[in-house]
């Protein structure tokens, strides 16, 4: 297709695009997880360069360092996806603004991500950066599923689906998922799946964290139930379903929560909970989604100064 002599993007091409982008940055979460969880997080043991002759992984650095450079060369397929999703948000006609500043926030953020990897190899993976890295990996989901919605959605006003308190409860939900991540954050962060041996931990006691963790979980399950409930009583079925969804990806990941702790924290169950932290985050945010849609811009009535067009009879 063709607009004034260039060629456009199709609105199935850029959800595509976006929708790779968000598989992308999920699947990241897990090559990092398997970074950390092979002990691998120093096997390029300084950044931009894998080693200080080489950009790329020696015979000295070994598996690790093969695994770790794995990861980065992850973050370049990111970089080439979010580049391809941005010019075609560009190219697409009519232009949308809204598409053109999420994918360029996008890349912005997986160019932050990269320099924050950066320093988190040249702090020997101290717990904080690496808490940082995994939190901004949950906020570029977040811009990638923006991104991935919003090219189906038209660009007039918001109508709400669902009364003010179910939306106040949705809110509280989201709140209380986002603490759940922060706090997992801190649990790895004093856990032994440092990434290195010589990486050091934050000092909190494992037991007394992860005891947090688990409250907000059991909180957010039951805000979660509660909100399902209540949105089926009310009638809003689309949304019921959504929060129906989150009920269930929420109770997977306390089945695996609980295998893990309870097994001794096997590299294996830790990996699949960190995947399904990210399957969490994005069951959460499509119930938000579904609280709310927007509709189509009004129509346009013909300004006084265009003119007229006379048809003959």
């Amino acid at each position: 297709m063709k607009v004034s002599g260039r060629s456009t993007v199709s609105s199935s091409l850029l959800r595509r695009l976006a929708l790779a982008s968000l598989i992308a940055n999920i699947t990241i979460v897990v090559t990092g997880g398997a970074v950390r969880l092979t002990g691998s997080g120093l096997g390029c043991p300084t950044w931009p360069r894998c080693t200080a002759d080489s950009y790329v992984p020696t015979p000295e650095v070994g598996i690790h360092g093969a695994i770790e450079f794995g990861n980065r060369l992850m973050t370049g397929v990111l970089g080439i996806i979010a580049i391809a999703g941005l010019v075609a948000a560009i190219r697409h006609r009519p232009r949308r603004r809204s598409l053109v500043w999420l994918a360029a926030s996008i890349l912005l953020g997986i160019a932050v991500q990269g320099v924050v990897g950066g320093i988190t190899v040249w702090t020997s993976l101290h717990p904080s950066m690496v808490g940082i890295h995994f939190i901004l990996s949950m906020a570029l989901i977040l811009a990638a599923y923006a991104f991935w919605r919003r090219v189906d959605e038209p660009d007039g006003p918001v109508r709400l689906l669902v009364p003010g308190p179910l939306r106040a409860l949705t809110w509280l939900m989201v709140a209380v998922s986002a603490a759940v991540i922060v706090v997992g954050v801190a649990v790895t962060g004093s856990g032994p799946h440092s990434g290195d041996p010589t990486a050091p931990r934050n000092g909190l006691d494992p037991e007394a964290v992860s005891q947090v963790h688990a409250d907000l979980a059991f909180l957010l399950i039951g805000l979660s139930v509660g909100l399902w409930l209540a949105l089926r009583a009310a009638g809003a079925r689309r949304t019921a379903r959504a929060a129906g969804v989150l009920v269930v990806v929420e109770l997977a990941q306390g089945v695996v929560g609980f295998a893990e702790y309870f097994t001794g924290l096997p590299p294996l169950l830790v990996g699949a909970h960190m995947l399904g932290s990210c399957l969490v985050w994005v069951a959460t945010l499509a119930v938000l989604w579904a609280i709310r849609e927007r509709q189509p811009l009004p129509e346009r009535s013909p300004s006084a100064s265009e003119p007229s067009v006379a048809v003959a009879g």
